[in-house]
């Protein structure tokens, strides 16, 4: 559904000479009807992505398709035309303060040539998806920042795209507004069977809706794939940024080995446990761990002390990875995170 392909985006560098390189060999591919992120820190180039996609701005070299068509081997007219297909949602809402709520869901469709009878059906139909049926006749200024959003989302909506492009959707929002408008939009999503692209600078977004993601660094993907995936894939920068690892203190170990592991729902702590102790007789504490809700799964990682003796380590660890459960020896850091 949405392809790139060694995307680069170079943008003269301001004031003085050379080159500022945005985007940097960026390839990711987002299946039909699936919720994707591309997460990473201010100045990773998500922003300049996300426009890319759409042909806001044209790569430097490299391809993007989206729903069939090879965008950058289209002119700008036929690209104009493609955008019809591309919802956009951003992060500070650009609604027409001249405008309802109604009026501003209707606008792109007045600029699509829709008549005013089927426009104003279109937006009340949109407004009661998002639960602002009845502020139809209300301004920008009358509404809340989560209101705002609703609209804008409803307005995205409104030609009927199958690609929905959310730039820093929830930044601007506080935290019941962020969790109403993700709820809103993985619905959207299921309803409507859209595929979403969610830029976000957030952990907490990209683990409350999405599917997969990639994270992006100075321009370049530096890991990504399914959650379920990154989560339980050792050594991943991604996975270990979505559910950060425990660390134990300098002295934990001095008496036996540490060992970090993951567990999903299909892996609980319980049978990772049953295996060390029950089954192959080791003394585990637990020294630390936490428990996550990440794409709907439940996920956890615990950092277990293996003491008094452990010459039947090695076996454990052999067969907690053979039956699919990420396990890591681990060296003792400086504190233990509780």
């Amino acid at each position: 559904m949405i392809e790139l392909k060694d995307v680069r985006k170079v943008f003269p560098a301001r004031g003085q000479a050379g080159e500022v390189v945005a985007v940097d060999g960026v390839s990711l591919a987002v299946d039909r009807g699936e919720f994707a992120g591309v997460v990473g820190p201010s100045g990773s180039g998500k922003s300049t992505l996300v426009r890319l996609v759409n042909l806001l701005e044209r790569p430097t070299s490299g391809s993007v398709t989206v729903d069939g068509q090879l965008l950058t081997e289209l002119p700008d007219e036929q690209v104009r035309q493609a955008r019809r297909s591309i919802g956009m949602v951003f992060q500070h809402f650009e609604l027409l303060d001249s405008r309802t709520a109604a009026g501003n869901v209707e606008h792109p469709l007045e600029l699509s040539g829709v008549g005013r009878a089927e426009r104003r059906r279109r937006a009340g139909e949109l407004l009661d998806l998002v639960g602002l049926g009845d502020r139809a006749g209300a301004r920008p200024a009358q509404l809340s920042g989560g209101q705002k959003q609703r609209v804008a989302i409803a307005r995205a909506l409104a030609v009927r795209p199958t690609v929905l492009l959310c730039d820093e959707a929830t930044s601007a929002l506080d935290q019941a507004s962020t969790t109403g408008v993700l709820e809103l939009l993985r619905r959207v999503r299921d309803e409507l069977g859209l595929t979403v692209l969610l830029i976000t600078h957030e952990m907490s977004v990209v683990k409350a809706v999405c599917d997969s993601a990639v994270l992006l660094d100075r321009g370049r993907v530096v890991d990504g794939g399914r959650l379920a995936d990154v989560l339980t894939r050792p050594g991943s920068p991604l996975g270990d940024a979505l559910l950060p690892a425990p660390v134990a203190d300098a002295g934990a170990a001095h008496d036996g080995a540490l060992l970090r592991v993951t567990v999903a729902d299909r892996t609980p702590e319980t049978l990772v446990l049953q295996t060390l102790i029950g089954e192959l007789g080791l003394a585990v504490e637990i020294a630390g761990g936490s428990v996550e809700t990440v794409a709907g799964g439940r996920y956890g990682r615990l950092l277990l002390r293996v003491t008094g003796g452990v010459a039947g380590l090695d076996d454990a660890v052999h067969r907690l990875r053979a039956g699919g459960i990420l396990v890591e020896r681990v060296a003792a850091t400086a504190e233990v995170a509780r």
